[in-house]
């Protein structure tokens, strides 16, 4: 530990930390909720994307961003990322590329 750094930004980026091991923990558990849910699709042969609940998902995200005091605009990023790489999943597992 450098005596330099003051206690009080160890504190923080120890805090950083533990968030940071949360939020891929949660993610981790929503892959695989939208893995299963990419099967389930494949089973009955629906579209890997569904526009209209993708539009609803970030109306909401950035409505719950804002009530958090979260960037909106950096919200909604996030989630068209996630939204990006669950439809790729999709897309392979209907191709039985899983």
């Amino acid at each position: 530990m450098d005596p330099q750094v003051p206690a009080e930004l160890l504190r923080l980026r120890s805090s950083i930390d533990n968030i940071d091991a949360a939020l891929v923990h949660l993610l981790a558990e929503r892959f695989k909720c939208t893995q299963q849910v990419g099967r389930l699709k494949a089973e009955r042969n629906l579209p890997p994307a569904d526009p209209a609940r993708e539009e609803r998902q970030i109306a909401r995200l950035r409505a719950l961003a804002d009530e958090a005091g979260l960037d909106p605009v950096f919200a909604e990023k996030f989630l068209t990322f996630i939204i990006a790489e669950v439809i790729h999943h999709h897309e392979q597992i209907a191709s039985g590329d899983e």
